[in-house]
């Protein structure tokens, strides 16, 4: 355990499992107090500083309880971490447009809305830390996943630029945008490619992730790392 975020406040969406539990994890190893946003709760027990927070992302007044609820509790909030998402594969002419909704609803709009509920606390405190998880796709357009790739491109015009208005408040905004992790998502990925990427070990380790946001939240103030991609060394983009 290290104390490189002793005394802040950190939430996570999606923290339940995958990669916002390894981050969560990560946060906790360095002294942080960690509200768990999720509409499930973690399958174990993090330890008393530690705290799930059901949230609807979908849900414009469940996300409008967010923040209240964590500083009734915490008084703060330092460090937000907008990565809750879902994934659609294939092709475009075989998908279901109802489920595109869905997804989009999680990846952009939940994303757009939880971090403009956070923002006027961090303005009014002069600091913060704003990480979205965003994706390889939303840097390179990858063929099989079109709608998938449109959600991460869109995120990443956000970070860009809610990071240029919110910069002069103090606050850094950045993405961390892995290639394929080994979570849930990937239930979804088509059977041969996921057989393809085990065999070849072409997938990330949640807690590669966590490691590397990690190191853009210790970044000194002056310092932002404003995109981290993170790729297995066997992923030719």
């Amino acid at each position: 355990m290290d104390d490189s975020l002793k005394g802040k406040v950190v939430a996570i969406t999606g923290a339940a499992s995958g990669i916002g539990l390894a981050c969560a994890r990560r946060s906790l190893d360095a002294g942080a107090r960690v509200f768990l946003i999720d509409r499930a709760a973690p399958e174990t027990d993090l330890g008393p500083n530690a705290r799930h927070l059901r949230v609807d992302l979908t849900s414009p007044e469940s996300v409008a309880g967010m923040l209240p609820a964590i500083l009734a509790e915490a008084g703060q909030l330092d460090v937000f971490h907008a990565n809750a998402g879902a994934y659609i594969g294939g092709d475009i002419l075989e998908s279901d447009p109802d489920a595109w909704d869905r997804m989009l609803s999680l990846n952009v709009n939940a994303v757009f809305r939880t971090v403009r509920a956070v923002l006027p606390h961090m303005v009014e405190r002069k600091t913060g830390d704003i990480i979205v998880t965003s994706s390889v796709a939303g840097h390179v357009p990858v063929p099989w996943e079109p709608i998938y790739t449109a959600s991460k491109h869109a995120v990443q015009a956000f970070v860009h630029t809610v990071r240029r208005q919110v910069a002069r408040h103090g606050i850094r905004v950045g993405a961390i945008a892995p290639g394929p992790v080994v979570t849930a998502l990937l239930k979804d990925w088509p059977k041969e490619n996921l057989e393809k990427a085990i065999a070849n070990g072409s997938l990330i380790e949640p807690e590669e992730i966590a490691e590397a946001v990690h190191f853009m939240l210790t970044r000194p103030r002056g310092v932002t790392i404003r995109d981290l991609v993170i790729l297995p060394q066997s992923q030719d983009i």
